[in-house]
């Protein structure tokens, strides 16, 4: 029996009808390289059975303190069952890129059952009319509670359930697994009766150790190493408002190779900055279409890993956050790119210097049963319709995945797609991930907050064409403009129409939602689909 970290506990005492907290993915696979060229639902279930033993997350399940006086704890559960967790359904015809988005929308807005183990993969067939995609390829969509898993668990998770070889046998090694008892209130509330006690000196434990960090960062401030600026915190937005129970989940793939390209326009600039820019290029289309873009920069979260080598395999979350600026007030995209990793490499520069480790050992000892109360009251009392938000508008992960094709019971993962949870406050979530050679952005959004995610996803795959298009004219021009960029525009400055036309890397923001197609690359090719985005019915 051991007991969940204060971050994790944390997403356990969020969890409500609207807002369940698990993270997870759409996983596509094409069965050409399994043995007879195809993959029977027993096989996947003798393939997950085989492997259960190379991850910790798989057969626990929580056992949560009485009044929640403490965090959780994990257990072996003792009434374990595979084909409960692992489920089976089709899609309905056409079998097309929106109705599976349509499927995992639904599936993914359903809350775990906490008193089994917190995960749920559901296997899906019938995906026949998705450009790009062979026939006879199935779809994977994955649940796991965040209490369970970070961004970087997850894919240890997912290693463990893939293979690097389509014939690779399974482990050798004996499963010599064991339930355990679940413990009864008493005991829960005597380990609790000692915790209470002991956490005092934890507490003094991690200010000690906070403390250094806490005067570097001040340090830093006065030697102008950072800054602490308005633009941190986030004017409110239709995103930030209480959220429903209902999803829409969208996603498009590019090749990795334009988002390594794109970052050589700006000195410095990493990947994420990229994605970062992409993103805050489609936030700003889309509020300008609804006539609400703020003059202030939207920012963004973004989790900064902090699990070592040793933890790499442990369950829960070892993960710091650094506020990203998105630079949505900026027009011009490579300017935007240029405020975007100025902005960022300060975050960065004041989290080392508090030191992200820090923060992560701090949420281990704040009280639980105030984290909690804290939850509950936020959501019941409505507070973030009523400009209690938090200082973010957005989530943007950046999960980079495995470099090399990988295999799921012989099936090769063709394409993958990131989901992630919400909260009162933060209805739009964004995933950035990798997988050989592409790059997939993905959201996942409130319904009721972002009823045309159609709309949506063609802002961001204009806002990705925008700054590939710059980047390119940057590139093959530098005589007119140079590339890369040393120095950041005026704050708040934007670039006029005549100037972002030179660069040709604008194009008019629509302003209202089309139908057109939108390309969506899967399998290390591009794709182009027409239709309707995907929503839950």
């Amino acid at each position: 029996m051991r007991q969940l970290q204060g971050m994790d506990a944390s997403f356990v005492a969020l969890e409500t009808r609207n807002s369940p907290m698990h993270i997870g993915s759409i996983l596509i696979y094409n069965p050409e390289t399994a043995p007879g060229g195809f993959v029977r639902f027993k096989d996947i279930l003798a393939f997950f059975e085989s492997r259960m033993q190379l991850s910790r997350t798989i057969r626990q399940r929580l056992v949560r303190v009485p009044f929640d006086l403490d965090y959780p704890y994990w257990i072996e559960d003792p009434d374990f069952d595979l084909e409960y967790h692992v489920r089976h359904i089709a899609l309905p015809k056409p079998g097309d890129w929106r109705q599976l988005c349509i499927q995992a929308a639904r599936i993914f807005s359903r809350p775990l059952d906490l008193k089994r183990p917190p995960w749920e993969f559901t296997i899906v067939e019938g995906l026949d009319n998705i450009e790009g995609v062979a026939k006879g390829s199935y779809a994977m969509v994955t649940k796991v509670h965040h209490a369970a898993i970070d961004g970087m668990s997850g894919v240890d998770l997912l290693e463990a359930m893939h293979t690097l070889d389509p014939n690779e046998p399974p482990p050798n090694s004996p499963d010599d697994w064991q339930p355990e008892k679940v413990p009864n209130p008493v005991e829960l509330l005597g380990k609790s009766y000692f915790n209470a006690i002991t956490n005092p000196m934890k507490q003094l434990e991690v200010a000690a150790k906070a403390a250094p960090g806490l005067a570097k960062a001040l340090k830093g401030m006065v030697a102008k190493e950072f800054d602490l600026s308005r633009e941190m915190i986030a004017p409110k937005t239709r995103f930030n408002r209480k959220i429903s129970g209902h999803r829409v989940v969208e996603g498009r793939s590019v090749p990795l190779a334009d988002i390594k390209m794109i970052r050589q326009a700006v000195d410095g600039a990493k990947v994420n900055d990229v994605f970062l820019a992409i993103v805050g290029g489609a936030m700003r289309k889309y509020l300008i279409a609804k006539d609400e873009l703020p003059k202030k920069t939207l920012t963004a979260m973004a989790p900064i890993s902090v699990r070592t080598t040793d933890e790499k395999g442990d369950m829960g979350n070892q993960v710091a956050a650094m506020v990203a600026p998105l630079g949505t007030h900026i027009e011009d995209p490579l300017d935007r790119l240029q405020y975007c990793h100025d902005r960022t490499k300060n975050s960065k520069a004041m989290t080392e210097a508090m030191g992200a480790r820090n923060m992560t050992e701090a949420s281990k000892v704040s009280p639980a049963l105030w984290m909690s109360l804290g939850a509950q009251l936020y959501t019941r009392l409505g507070l973030a319709n009523r400009g209690v938000g938090p200082i973010f508008s957005t989530v943007v992960t950046n999960v980079p995945g495995p470099p090399v094709p990988i295999y799921f019971c012989g099936a090769r993962l063709e394409s993958q797609m990131g989901l992630v949870c919400l909260t009162d406050g933060m209805g739009l979530g964004h995933v950035v991930q990798s997988y050989t050679d592409e790059a997939t952005i993905s959201f996942t959004a409130c319904r009721e907050l972002l009823p045309d995610p159609d709309f949506y996803i063609e802002c961001i795959v204009e806002s990705f064409e925008e700054l590939r298009d710059a980047a390119k004219a940057a590139a093959e021009a530098p005589a007119k403009q140079p590339a890369p960029r040393k120095s950041a525009p005026k704050k708040g400055a934007t670039t006029t129409k005549k100037s972002a036309a030179k660069k040709q890397g604008a194009t008019k923001t629509p302003a209202k939602p089309k139908k057109t197609g939108t390309k969506r690359a899967t399998s290390r090719s591009t794709a182009t689909r027409k239709g309707k985005g995907s929503q839950t019915s």
